[in-house]
């Protein structure tokens, strides 16, 4: 086995670090989530790789969260910089892989986008304690291989990370920092069961009888509209785009947005089809539980918890999926 120590990592970050810009899971004063190691301030950030998530997914780090483009360049994304996330879980791994399908459509089409896609190399830190709210294997995603990763390491405690390159870009990747690597045998821990187990079963079908059904009310009267759940929603990829109204400057703008705000229902003209709370509410759930589902074969949802772990008003995802479960049409 080729073992990553842990008294190199520093080592192997700043070794990356030279021909690539790093990201890696921060403790950054009272919040967490995936920073360039070239901005690591010792006396107030703090490497986390042993924290199961981070407070926020690297989705900004291929989908620019405000991006500015110039509509006369051809190039689209040719400029991109060489990136790594390195430490990032098969749940965000996975919410990465839905950005790369639904930005593969040909209707959406982005070559921004898949710039920044193609000079990103994967490396998954594999997970074997579950937190409670973690359900990734209820969607079919296996948190010891993370599908889609270039390298995955194991932490083995005080023996280190084992190493595991999975793809060319990850064994190109091995070859550069080689020695920093040893060979030996070392003994990968035992998984622990997730404690929090979700059906999604039959729940699409369900969903296409409850439009007017009371819970979405209910929810919905609750919601903060703080929109926390889609914001740090690993495969959340609402943008808005403000292309008409920077034209004169010869650019276009998008930055992250949420399909709960009213902006984001508006059509041509200013008019929204989704204008009450209630019906935004349900429109996020039908199009992870449902619309998703239909055109892809699987839910849009990586079952990483953090909805079930910051939401206000306790409107997570296992939450409402119960309900429908159980509820009477």
């Amino acid at each position: 086995m080729r073992v990553l120590n842990k008294a190199k990592i520093e080592t192997m970050l700043n070794r990356l670090s030279a021909d690539n810009d790093v990201y890696v899971p921060m403790l950054r004063g009272p919040g967490t989530g995936f920073f360039s190691w070239k901005s690591y301030d010792e006396d107030y950030d703090e490497l986390v790789l042993d924290r199961l998530n981070v407070f926020m997914p690297p989705k900004q780090i291929i989908i620019s969260p405000a991006e500015k483009n110039n509509i006369d360049l051809m190039s689209g994304g040719a400029g991109a910089s060489k990136k790594i996330i390195f430490g990032i879980r098969s749940c965000d791994v996975q919410g990465i892989n839905f950005q790369d399908e639904f930005f593969g459509e040909k209707e959406i089409e982005s070559d921004s986008y898949h710039g920044r896609r193609d000079q990103t190399i994967i490396i998954a830190n594999a997970c074997y304690y579950p937190a409670p709210s973690c359900f990734c294997s209820s969607v079919g995603i296996d948190p010891l291989h993370p599908v889609g990763a270039d390298i995955i390491i194991r932490d083995t405690g005080k023996e280190g990370y084992v190493w595991e390159a999975c793809t060319d870009k990850g064994e190109l990747l091995t070859e550069k920092t080689a020695d920093l690597l040893e060979e030996k045998e070392v003994t990968i821990p035992i998984p622990l069961p997730f404690a929090l187990q979700v059906n999604f079963d039959g729940v699409s079908e369900k969903l296409a009888d409850m439009d007017d059904h009371p819970l979405w009310g209910k929810y919905s009267e609750a919601c903060q509209t703080c929109m926390l759940c889609t914001y740090t929603c690993p495969s959340c990829y609402c943008l808005d785009l403000q292309a008409a109204h920077w034209r004169k400057a010869n650019y276009e703008f998008s930055c992250f947005d949420s399909c709960a705000y009213k902006n984001e229902a508006l059509s041509t003209g200013g008019s929204s089809s989704l204008e009450e709370a209630a019906t935004r509410f349900r429109n996020r759930f039908l199009h992870k539980l449902r619309f998703y589902l239909q055109n892809y074969g699987k839910p849009l949802c990586t079952g990483c918890g953090r909805c079930i772990a910051i939401c206000p008003s306790g409107a997570s995802i296992s939450k409402i999926i119960a309900e429908v479960q159980e509820a009477n049409l």
